[in-house]
This record gives C-alpha cells, structure tokens and sequence, in this order.
C-alpha cells in the first residue's frame, strides 16, 4: 500500500521534474533569443553594405560570365537578392555566437574536467567551419565556374540569374562549413565512448565511398565539386582521427592524477 509519505515523495518528484523541464525551456528560449539577436544586429550592420557583398560573393562567378555580368530575371531581384546575401552573410558570421550559444545551453550538464575539453573543441569548431567557407569560396568556387562555363555548348552564352546563384552558392557554402566539422564530429563520437580511434581506422574504406556520396547529395551533379567536398572531408576525418587519439589519452591522464576520494 502507498503511504502518505510515498504520495507526498512521489508529487514532489514530478513537481521537481516538471521544474527543471521548465528550466530548461527558458534557458533554451533565452538562447534563441541571443542567437537571434546577435544575427539581426549584424545584418543591420551589414545592410548598408549589401550590393558590395553581392559583388565580393559573386566576383569568382562573374569573373568567368561574359561581360563579367549576371541577369536577373525577375522584377525584384535586383532588391531582394543582395537582401537576402546580407542575411546569410549575417548569419555566417555570427556562427561562433551559435555555436557558443549552444555550449553554454549543454555546458552546465558537464563534468568539469568534460568542459576543459569541450572549450578546445567549440574553438576547433568555430575554425574549421570559417575554413570551410574559405576553401568553398577560394578553391571550389573558382574551379566549379570556370568548368561550368568552359563545358557550355558552342553558341550558348552562359547568363547566371542573380537569384539562383544565391540558392546555389548558399547550398554549397553551408556543406563545407558543415563538412569541415568532421575532427570534431570524429572527437565526439570518441569522447561519448560510442567508439575508438582503432575502430574508426578499420572504417576508413567505408568513410571514403561515403565520402564521395556525400559530395554526390550536396553538391551539384559534377566529378569537380563532388571530389573538391569528397577528399577534404576523408582528410578531415583523418584528421579527427588523430585528434581523438590526443584526447583520449589526455583524457586518460586526467582521470589518473585525480585523487581518489574512496
């Protein structure tokens, strides 16, 4: 039978539960709303600068267009579109404000010696995606035009809709931000004990055909871009290979020289 006691234990658990669910609400929300924040007052300050990030962003497309000019094929394009690069530019550079935002949600979940390395690994994060972007628009950018226009049909002129370009690139971009967030993702899934650096080695001729249709889903239909994203991203995992061993046997020393309190 449930006494009295129990019943009052019982109500007082589900009322702590549902407090701490609660909790956690608000401080996701409030999360948000920093997020939120930080890119809107970037954009705003990006906005009296949209038409030159339009022109910075499309210069390795528009280098390689006849008349070194795109079109525009619909009537509020020409406002619209450098709204919208404006945007995303915004949001891209408020990533370790996201990302940082994040940590801070998980953070109070951790261990402390957890959070040692999790700040190195919010650091590697917010790096590795800005290079990312920086290989999307120095290397792949470039290399992709250049082929794209070089393989039209005789008597075809290639005229890009200013519109579609930004879907285009936008598309591409975030891939290799997102890609390029392999170590850490290889770091993780290590750190959880989900698996070990011996096991992901074995798997490595699995990762560079996935590798490769990875590229083939977020990447138009061509060998140039797919390869350009399939190969970085098998490096990389290399890469986070190396990286997990590291923390784990720093991890190791950690838990070693911590006294024992038994």
């Amino acid at each position: 039978m449930t006494t009295e006691e129990d019943k009052k234990t019982e109500g007082n658990s589900e009322a702590l539960s549902e407090g701490t669910l609660l909790s956690h609400l608000v401080e996701l929300r409030s999360r948000l709303l920093k997020i939120a924040a930080a890119v809107v007052v970037i954009f705003v300050a990006l906005l009296p600068f949209s038409r030159k990030i339009f022109s910075l962003v499309s210069e390795p497309l528009r280098d390689v267009l006849p008349g070194n000019a795109m079109i525009a094929t619909q009537v509020a394009s020409p406002l619209l579109t450098p709204f919208k690069m404006t945007f995303f530019a915004a949001f891209f550079i408020a990533m370790p404000v996201v990302l940082y935002q994040i940590w801070s949600f998980v953070a109070p979940g951790l261990y402390k010696k957890e959070k040692r390395f999790a700040i190195p690994l919010l650091a590697s994060s917010i790096i590795l995606f800005y290079m990312g972007i920086a290989f999307a628009y120095f290397v792949v950018f470039p290399l992709m035009f250049g082929f794209f226009t070089a393989v039209a049909p005789e008597g075809v002129e290639v005229q890009t809709d200013i519109a579609q370009f930004l879907d285009f690139i936008t598309t591409i971009v975030f891939a290799f931000g997102l890609a390029f967030e392999v170590p850490v993702a290889t770091v993780l899934i290590v750190w959880t004990g989900l698996t070990t650096p011996d096991k992901l080695g074995k798997a490595r001729p699995y990762v560079f055909l996935g590798a490769f249709i990875m590229g083939m889903f977020l990447t138009p239909p061509d060998v140039i871009s797919q390869t350009l994203l399939a190969v970085p991203v098998y490096l990389l995992y290399e890469l986070g290979i190396i990286m997990s061993r590291i923390f784990s046997i720093r991890k190791e020393d950690t838990e070693d020289d911590e006294p024992d309190t038994d």
